[in-house]
């Protein structure tokens, strides 16, 4: 729908004319889960100075901030890139910021990763770059795309931070956990 040439909705319009944060695109594209993303990263990132304290996978472009701002074009670019590992236009660009940024990072600095964990796409070249310092929230084992997102939106709004432990180490696939309860307002 925003890639429509059509479309009138302001974010649409926005990509069209004059770009649009990343953050924005993909947040209307995937929904709760990317805004749950992007509010709890919002919330908790506490990243070295001068680095982002959250950063986007994206196909074919790498490790972008969120705030990048992105045209017409360069959405139908990243959606033209099929998001696995056997093809070098995704993993490469992934490859080599995720290796830019260990160098930039100190020793003792650990990286969350937000995203899937149960597949290998997002999770095996972070984890081949970052080692034991790539950690995921315990939390997100058997949880599918909505119910993490539901419950970092949650934890964000009540400042409640999540557990994380070491993705080289963890069960990635788990009995799926009791639903959320209904938020209160």
């Amino acid at each position: 729908m925003v890639l429509n040439e059509c479309a009138e909705f302001d974010l649409a319009v926005r990509l069209r004319d004059e770009g649009a944060p990343l953050g924005d695109l993909f947040a209307f594209i995937s929904g709760l889960y990317f805004r749950g993303k992007f509010a709890y990263s919002s919330a908790f990132a506490a990243p070295p100075s001068g680095v982002p304290g959250s950063l986007v996978i994206t196909a074919g472009r790498g490790l972008l901030p969120p705030e990048t701002k992105m045209s017409l074009s360069d959405m139908r670019a990243l959606a033209g890139v099929p998001i696995d590992l056997a093809n070098p236009f995704y993993r490469d660009p992934l490859e080599r910021d995720a290796r830019s940024m260990f160098t930039t990072l100190p020793p003792d600095c650990e990286v969350v990763l937000l995203g899937s964990i149960a597949t290998s796409k997002y999770l095996d070249p972070l984890m081949d770059i970052f080692g034991e310092r790539l950690l995921f929230p315990a939390e997100f084992v058997g949880r599918g795309d909505m119910s993490r997102g539901g419950l970092m939106l949650r934890c964000a709004r009540e400042s409640a931070e999540l557990e994380y432990i070491p993705a080289h180490t963890a069960v990635r696939r788990g009995k799926r956990p009791p639903k959320l309860e209904k938020a209160r307002r």
